[in-house]
């Protein structure tokens, strides 16, 4: 296309001034016409010019300032129409006013003119910010060269649509999910028209379209349906819609986390607001995934003090930066006079212990390590705040710690055993117990996406293997929530959902992600991992008000025995028969 016949936003302010500036001298002498029966007496004409260009002058004036010149051809609405209504109101009420206080400039004109003018030129002006539309409209033409379908229908469709007639992608239609919405099936949102999801494939094979826009509201179950069925049409490409505002939605790429996320329908802000407004609240283990997200949803629901504590300088250096008001504290959990002193210093409320070694295959290559940290610190953390009062204490546990086949799972174990066996005094403590979170620092999404940017393969460690996932954000509001109805010696167990094949997700990724073919290896089981994760021990857990969160079964484990157990680990040569031991159901690999 020649360059200057490109469309600017100044050429077409340019145009519609021009054509604004042209339709309103021809309307005002049709004006002039009809007043007159098509006989304008002679003289009345002497004035047209000087009225004509008052009159053109303050039209442009009051619809720039209604800002009727930044709209764009293809979608020209009520809105955009309500407001060249009121600029032509402002042009004409503010003609008749000149013309009250100064007659003789305007003599002769005859009145009428005026009310004959304001309607012919609100039409025609109208009919030309119309006419693009109703042509690309009759055509099924656009100006964007991405055709597309929406998929899901909402009350916000019809912002969705409008954006997209403004965008690049142009809407050939919309299908509904919901069953509540099937009745929208046979009419049409701005001119596109509604189908059934149904009817899809049927439209597709006639209307073969680039993209699908998926309803950014849907449910998670939904959009992997939705993505399944999708895979197997003409669509290249899949996006996402997000509303703005309530007046602009934008595109983004669907990405794997939408499809794996669970959106509990059963979280309750209010507990949770009660539970840390005003709280002062410490957080081990801060600058990780889980401990940040936490400290950030202690900030956002209230909390009047934090206090975050971490060993790694880097970590606990990007949550402050976001939480610039919170306490940084650059300490170890293994130091019990020091996590003391700080809790005397700042009496917290409650206390959220999140610090751990978790990686599977480190903690085997570094026992010692494992044992010291996760046990030990966890030992410190929670006899120093039982000895100073603390009303809440919070353990962040995993589901490997249910039948255990490697040292990180055991010892996370053994903290179990101990929050629920140990004298907690005025302490309420308890754990959560949950499994992977997504876009968390040990995920295999971010090591998947890392591969398939370098351009392969993908190393999967069983074809077989599986694993519950959940939103780090969603996870973080549920221990909250947990926490807040615990009333002590609680072990709670989060609903993740149904298990999902590693496999799966990898070819997930890859279609996602992949601009070319990647393959998928298989590399063995590393040290210590399971095929599957289990997140009960037995079937004794209960149901709380909450369907998302349960409580498992207690274990009782006589607490000088225990604590005897652990310094006898901490100090042996042969760290495995210990943790044996104290973890009957340990089964160590290899």
């Amino acid at each position: 296309m020649i360059s200057w016949l490109t469309p600017t936003h100044s050429k077409r302010v340019l145009f519609f001034v021009f054509a604004d500036g042209i339709s309103s001298v021809l309307t005002l002498y049709i004006a002039y016409l009809l007043r007159f029966n098509f006989d304008i007496p002679e003289g009345f004409l002497d004035r047209f010019w000087f009225i004509a260009v008052i009159i053109i002058g303050l039209k442009a004036i009051s619809i720039a300032i209604f800002k009727n010149y930044t709209i764009v051809w293809r979608f020209f609405g009520f809105d955009d129409m309500r407001g060249l209504f009121w600029a032509h109101f402002a042009t004409y009420a503010i003609f008749t006013l000149l013309f009250v206080m100064f007659p003789l400039e305007f003599n002769p004109f005859p009145r009428s003119v005026i009310v004959i003018d304001f309607f012919l030129s609100f039409f025609m002006l109208g009919t030309i910010r119309f006419l693009k539309r109703l042509i690309l409209e009759s055509s099924g033409r656009s100006d964007a060269s991405i055709t597309s379908i929406i998929v899901g229908a909402s009350s916000q469709s019809g912002i969705l649509i409008k954006s997209l007639l403004q965008g690049e992608y142009y809407p050939l239609a919309l299908f509904t999910v919901l069953e509540k919405n099937h009745n929208m099936a046979g009419l049409s949102i701005h001119g596109v028209p509604v189908y059934k999801f149904s009817q899809l494939k049927e439209f597709l094979e006639k209307h073969p379209a680039q993209v699908a826009i998926l309803e950014g509201s849907l449910p998670a179950d939904d959009l992997k349906y939705i993505y399944d069925m999708l895979g197997n049409t003409t669509i290249k490409h899949i996006r996402r819609s997000v509303v703005l505002g309530g007046s602009t939605a934008i595109i983004e790429p669907l990405c794997v986390e939408d499809l794996l996320a669970r959106h509990p329908k059963d979280l309750d802000a209010d507990i949770i607001g009660a539970f840390i407004k005003d709280k002062i609240v410490l957080i081990t283990g801060a600058g990780g995934s889980i401990g940040s997200e936490i400290a950030l949803q202690c900030h956002y629901f209230g909390a009047s003090k934090l206090i975050l504590v971490d060993h790694s300088e880097y970590n606990l250096y990007q949550i402050s930066e976001q939480l610039p008001s919170a306490i940084a504290n650059l300490s170890n959990i293994i130091d019990e006079e020091s996590f003391s002193l700080l809790l005397k210093t700042h009496t917290p409320d409650i206390v959220i212990h999140a610090a751990a070694y978790k990686h599977v295959p480190l903690c085997e290559a570094n026992i010692s390590a494992a044992v010291l940290n996760n046990i030990q610190g966890s030992r410190n953390v929670i006899d120093c705040a039982i000895a100073h009062g603390v009303p809440k204490i919070v353990i962040i546990s995993t589901d490997k710690a249910v039948r255990p086949t490697n040292v990180m799972g055991a010892t996370k174990r053994i903290v179990e055993l101990y929050a629920q066996n140990v004298d907690s005094k005025k302490s309420e403590i308890v754990a959560v117990r949950f499994g992977n979170v997504l876009g968390s620092s040990g995920s295999v999404i971010p090591k998947f996406k890392a591969q398939i940017e370098a351009g392969g393969p993908i190393t999967l460690t069983h074809p077989d293997i599986t694993r519950y996932f959940m939103l780090i954000g969603e996870a973080c509001q549920l221990v909250l929530q947990a926490a807040a109805i615990a009333r002590g010696g609680e072990l709670f167990i989060l609903d993740m959902g149904e298990p999902i094949k590693i496999i799966d997700l990898a070819r997930t990724m890859i279609r996602l992600y992949a601009k070319t073919p990647i393959a998928i290896e298989t590399i063995g089981l590393r040290a210590g991992e399971k095929l599957y994760e289990e997140l009960l021990i037995d079937e004794s857990e209960q149901k709380t008000r909450f369907e998302s969160i349960m409580i498992a079964g207690s274990s009782l484990h006589p607490i000088d025995q225990l604590n005897h157990h652990i310094d006898a680990l901490l100090e042996t040569n042969n760290p495995i028969a210990s943790l044996v031991q104290i973890v009957p159901e340990f089964t160590p690999q290899g």
